[in-house]
Order: structure tokens, then sequence, then C-alpha cells
């Protein structure tokens, strides 16, 4: 009764009306940036590599430097959403899933330059005097009074839908079909390890992301060439194939149930949000540590997250689990199972192996990346009330993780899409009401470091 009730919560929350606020939304936006994913993609990485530095004044606000801002969000989004997601938008959506995904993270690119660079231009503080930022901080600086009550709601989705239950589900349900771990134990330990973390504050939390992100992301990556080369002359069919279903979905996915394009799409957004959380608010609370006295630097870094993680990791992803099982909503494996069977299935003797070890890292560095998202929102709900300070968020986090690790995987990703889609409305609003400033300072910035 309680999957079915979740599962009807998401139909209702997941509806068409906010599949339109994010793609319909990001496409205005899309048009008020005069396509600045593609103008200004080259400049972003030049400020990630560190060749750009606006920071003018040692006595800038922020705590921690682009690339470590940068990798901070990226341990939220590159992760098991990658490995596990992919599989639950492919089993639930068929190969059309996909092509949506691509949309949504294009559009994705854009949405993120907007609401983090706001996310800079409206910084706030904590209850213990750091610079902090995100929807609720925007919602609170730029909005009339009466409309704070946005605010203080992402941040009460925020605690539900920042909650790291899928990765350590994945990591719990890989370790219990391979090594037979008990679940229960992988949930105590992911809890002390990341309750470890927790304590140290954003700059331990930094210093470890920015190690093992692009570790785990350049080794993820070449894994899956490999398997791509070795399967090269099915790529291009199977190109053809996302396309193809993307607009006219076989019934084995779905269009028997009375799918349809609509449907697909519905998934491809939503398995996109889940991935690369633009449009969600999350990425923002992230970006909005870095010290820069120019916001819109920050959001072009932000730009490259869903570039990164969608279009490229959940790409590649994509392409190993339907070059080994081409039908594969007819597998009984589910979520990272089924990237497994892929892995074990194209490398026979280590693909599963390495797989483990990038389920391991992924899941660790995402569930620290959202135990920092959570608890922002919780510092702003309490801030740092007695009994409800920062020990007490970690006690609060770190026991959902326990029971993360043995919750059925459909409730979880349930409860996550419901407090993805409810985090998304604030969010939304915000930002689209604010864009004309971030554009006002766009056409600034690129005059100043691009243009000249």
């Amino acid at each position: 009764m309680i999957s079915e009730f979740l599962g009807k919560i998401v139909d209702i929350v997941w509806g068409p009306s906010l599949v339109f606020l994010l793609i319909g939304g990001g496409i205005y936006l899309l048009l008020l940036s005069r396509l600045v994913p593609l103008t200004a993609f080259a400049h972003a990485v030049k400020l990630i590599a560190g060749k750009f530095h606006h920071d003018k004044d040692k006595d800038d606000k922020g705590q921690i430097n682009h690339f470590q801002a940068l990798c901070n969000a990226l341990a939220a989004t590159v992760g098991l959403g990658n490995i596990g997601g992919v599989a639950v938008a492919i089993q639930q959506g068929g190969p059309g899933a996909i092509f949506w995904m691509w949309v949504a993270a294009f559009i994705g690119m854009n949405t993120k330059f907007f609401e983090c660079t706001l996310a800079v231009m409206f910084r706030g503080q904590d209850y213990k005097g750091e610079v902090q930022g995100g929807p609720m901080y925007v919602i609170e600086k730029a909005f009339p009074k009466k409309l704070k009550f946005l605010g203080v709601a992402f941040a009460i989705f925020g605690l539900l839908g920042t909650q790291a239950l899928f990765q350590v589900n994945q990591l719990a349900a890989y370790l219990d079909s391979q090594y037979h771990v008990d679940k229960l134990l992988v949930g105590i330990i992911c809890a002390i390890f990341v309750g470890y973390v927790l304590l140290g504050g954003v700059r331990r939390m930094a210093s470890f992301n920015s190690k093992i992100v692009p570790v785990m992301c350049g080794l993820y990556i070449a894994f899956c060439i490999v398997i791509i080369s070795l399967n090269f002359s099915a790529v291009p069919a199977l190109f053809g194939e996302i396309f193809r279903q993307a607009f006219n979905p076989d019934a084995i996915w779905g269009g028997a149930a009375g799918y349809g394009v609509l449907k697909v799409l519905q998934i491809g957004v939503k398995r996109a949000a889940f991935s690369n959380e633009a449009g969600v608010g999350t990425a923002p609370m992230a970006h909005s540590n870095v010290k820069t006295s120019e916001p819109i630097s920050e959001g072009l870094v932000a730009m490259f997250g869903p570039f990164l993680d969608t279009i490229i990791v959940c790409t590649m992803t994509a392409l190993v689990i339907l070059l080994n099982f081409p039908e594969a909503a007819s597998i009984k494996d589910e979520g990272v199972l089924l990237t497994l069977a892929a892995f074990e299935n194209s490398l026979p003797g280590i693909g599963g192996y390495f797989l483990g070890l990038s389920i391991v890292l992924f899941s660790i560095s995402t569930m620290i990346g959202m135990s920092n998202y959570n608890e922002k929102c919780w510092n702003y709900l309490f801030k740092g009330r007695k009994y409800l300070a920062q020990k007490t968020h970690v006690a609060m986090f770190c026991s959902a993780l326990i029971l993360g690790a043995i919750f059925e995987l459909s409730d979880i990703v349930n409860l996550l899409d419901i407090g993805y889609g409810l985090m998304a409305w604030p969010n939304m609003i915000c930002t689209l009401a604010l864009a004309p400033k971030v554009t006002k300072e766009l056409k600034k910035y690129l005059k100043s470091y691009v243009r000249n």
C-alpha cells in the first residue's frame, strides 16, 4: 500500500506541469542567455583549469575555489544516478528516455548557469557566520517578505530530496549480491564514515571531493570507452534506435500499457533531474561557497556539471547497457545490478570488479555531497537552535543512511523523486523571476573577459 501510494504521489508531482516548467522554463532561459552553453563553454573550461582568476581581493566572500566548488557539486551529481539511475530510465522508458535525458541536460546546463549565478549574487550567512547560498537565501534576499515561505518550503523539501538513500541502497545491493555483506552492516559503516566527514565542515568535504571525483570519473569513462570500442560497429544503429524510440516507443518499453512519447519524455526528464539536478536547486548550494567576486564566473563553471554528468557519463552507461541487453526491460536485475551485469558480460572476469570499485567511489562521494546539501537546508531552517545544531543533523542524516540500505529500491526512487519535484517548483520560480538580473550581468562579464 505504501509503495502504491508513493507511486501515485510521484505521478502527481512529476505531471506535465513540472515537465513544462523544467523544459519550457529552461528553453526560455536558453533564449534569454543567447545559448551561453555553446558560446561560453570554452571559457568555462578555462575557469575550471584556473587560467582566469577573477578574485580581485583576497577578502572576497567564500571558502573554496572554482575547481573545488565544481567537485563538491559533481560529488553529489556524478554518482550512482549515472550507473543505476540510467538503468532505471532504460527499464522504465526504453532507449528513447536517453534522448530526452540529453535534451534535458543541454537545457539544464543553461539552467544551472542561471541558478548558480543567482546563488552567488544573493548569498547569505548561516548561524555560524559562514557564507552560504542556494534558492532559500536567494528568495530571502531578492523577494518580498511575503514570499519568504518559498525559501522555507525549498529547505523543507530539500531535507527529503537530498537524502543519500539511493546511493547507500545501491552500494548495499551490490555488496550483498557479490560478497554477501549484510546490507544493515553496509548502512552502519557508511553512516560512520559520512558522519566523520560531515563533522569536518565544508573544507573537509571540498578536500575529499577534489581528490576523489576526478579519479573516479576518469576511471569510469575509460572503462566505458573500452567496452564501447569493442562493440563499436553496433553503436551507430544503437544511436538510431535511441532517436527512433524517443518519438515512437515500442510496446515492450511500455507502449502497450498506454505510455507513449509524453511518458518517455517524463521519464527522461525525471531521470535527468535525478542525475544532474539542473533546475532542482541543489547545485547552487555547493557553488555558492566559491571564493569570488564574479558571480557570472561561477555560473559558467556550473554549466560543466550537466555536460559531464549526463551528456558524457550517462550516455556511456546507456550504451554499455544497451549493447549487452537491447531489451533491458525483460531483465530481472534492476538499477545498478543491471549495469553490473552489462559490465560482466562485456569484460568477463574484470568488468564486475571494476564496476564494483566505481560503485564504491561514486556512492561514497555522492553521500558526502548530498550530506552537504542536506546540512545547508537543515541549518537554514533551524539556525543552530538548541538540540537542532550540527550534531543533531549528523545523527539524523546518518540514521537515514542505515534505513536506506535496507529499503526497497522502488520506494527510495519514489521518495527522492517526490523531494526533487517539490524542490524544483520554488527554485524554478525564483530563477525565472530573477533571470533578467543575470543576463544584465552576463553582458558586462562577456564584454570584459570573453570578447576582448
